[in-house]
């Protein structure tokens, strides 16, 4: 015992000696990132922005009315990748050809693979979803096509109004836009968060089909029964019920092993140097934390960035420059104020995104960078004085944005999405996402 008692006087002679410390013997880029977060995160440490595990459930945000379950989450699982509900086609060759997952690809970080989704009216697949194109049988006006580019599902979790333009959800940033749920947003009124209003509307809008009949024919209804026992049977096979399963799986897609996310949970060497610098560049110098906030890198906030819409890229169908989707969070208020105006999205694995901003206008993340280091509007028909002021010239050096964007493509990248939220099949044994004669082969699903 006193040779023990020796040996640590020693050690502690020796640290007081040389001056080494615990911090010391740490990664500067380490202390300088973890100072940098906690001087910015509201309640002063990490946990600000870290993502709780997905089996987690009691700890992902939810909506009250719709509380997590496990069973719930897979029946949801199932039918964001069912191409058996596509019932309502225009026209009978679009009938169970496409899915949720037609326009949020797990490939194309839950986006689509091309500039704009096509659900019915589309065809083909491609390799990543790039190859869809429109079925000549359909007019163009007949499309599910949105005028806008779909958003991530990934960590929708973090959003409390759904769309670009947030016009789903009773609370939250809606607080006082009552007078504007009208159409399709009246669902608002069952007060339910954003994404079960707009998972509601949206099995509509995207000629979908949820009853009895078809939870049997498609060998949904155990499913159902398990996930639904509180609702009387005859409520329980509905457009609500389906719009609850599909927001609750949703609310399971949680980058939580991206290296960022290891790393705020005490794996300091799951990021490398150049990616802790381009944090450091993220949260400092290069202004990315003023609108990018919390554990998705998000905001439930909207600003205008000049960027070009939709309608002026080659491919896009269904838009124009009269497209009231082009005026951005003014298209729900009807605000001056407004207009032009995008929801600030979440960051996490763009590496597989094939397009940026709502109007698809930048296809890589190299030029996304330089968009915001030049922090120059490229889309004259927005008015200057409508401009975020957050949109400035930056002065990044080429290192500096070199740094930032490794960070973004690699340390925001959590590599396991597509195996642990993809399924393997569905209930219905049809090609997914798109079931079309093309897409089957394409996606090996006939030979």
């Amino acid at each position: 015992m006193k040779t023990l008692h020796l040996y640590v006087a020693l050690v502690a002679v020796l640290f007081a000696a040389y001056g080494c410390t615990t911090d010391q013997l740490r990664n500067p880029l380490d202390q300088k990132l973890e100072t940098a977060l906690k001087g910015l995160s509201p309640t002063g440490d990490l946990d600000y922005y870290t993502m709780p595990e997905t089996y987690d459930l009691a700890s992902i945000p939810q909506d009250p009315n719709n509380p997590l379950l496990k069973v719930k989450v897979e029946l949801g699982k199932m039918l964001f990748f069912e191409p058996g509900i596509g019932l309502d086609a225009v026209h009978p060759d679009g009938m169970q050809t496409y899915s949720c997952a037609s326009c949020h690809l797990p490939e194309c970080g839950f986006t689509p693979g091309r500039i704009q989704g096509i659900a019915d009216g589309g065809l083909y697949y491609g390799e990543q979803g790039e190859g869809r194109i429109k079925n000549p049988h359909y007019a163009e006006e007949e499309l599910d096509a949105q005028g806008l580019r779909p958003l991530s599902v990934l960590n929708v979790a973090y959003v409390t109004n759904s769309t670009w333009n947030g016009r789903f959800g009773a609370g939250g940033v809606n607080v006082g836009t009552e007078y504007a749920w009208t159409g399709q947003t009246e669902v608002n009124f069952l007060g339910f968060s954003g994404l079960e209003s707009q998972n509601i509307e949206g099995l509509i809008l995207h000629r979908m089909v949820i009853n009895k009949d078809v939870t049997d024919s498609l060998g949904y209804t155990d499913l159902f029964d398990a996930a639904f026992p509180e609702f009387p049977p005859e409520e329980r096979y509905t457009l609500q019920t389906g719009s609850f399963a599909i927001s609750a799986y949703l609310r399971t897609l949680l980058t939580n092993q991206a290296p960022f996310q290891r790393w705020l949970k005490g794996d300091l060497d799951a990021m490398s140097d150049q990616e802790k610098r381009g944090a450091l560049v993220f949260f400092g110098k290069g202004l990315c934390y003023r609108c990018h906030k919390g554990p998705a890198l998000n905001a439930m906030e909207f600003y205008a960035l000049g960027v070009k819409d939709l309608y002026e890229q080659e491919g896009a169908y269904f838009t124009g420059p009269d497209d009231p989707r082009n005026l951005g969070r003014g298209s729900f208020t009807g605000k001056a104020e407004d207009m032009y105006k995008f929801k600030v999205p979440q960051l996490y694995n763009l590496a597989h995104y094939t397009h940026f901003f709502h109007g698809s206008s930048v296809d890589n993340l190299h030029d996304l960078v330089e968009y915001f280091d030049k922090g120059v509007p490229e889309n004259p028909n927005v008015p200057e004085e409508q401009i975020a002021l957050q949109l400035h010239p930056l002065y990044l050096s080429d290192q500096e944005k070199a740094d930032l964007e490794v960070f973004l493509k690699t340390g925001l990248y959590d590599p396991t999405v597509v195996e642990r939220y993809k399924p393997d099949a569905v209930m219905s044994g049809m090609c997914f996402p798109d079931n079309d004669p093309v897409s089957r082969i394409q996606l090996g699903c006939d030979e």
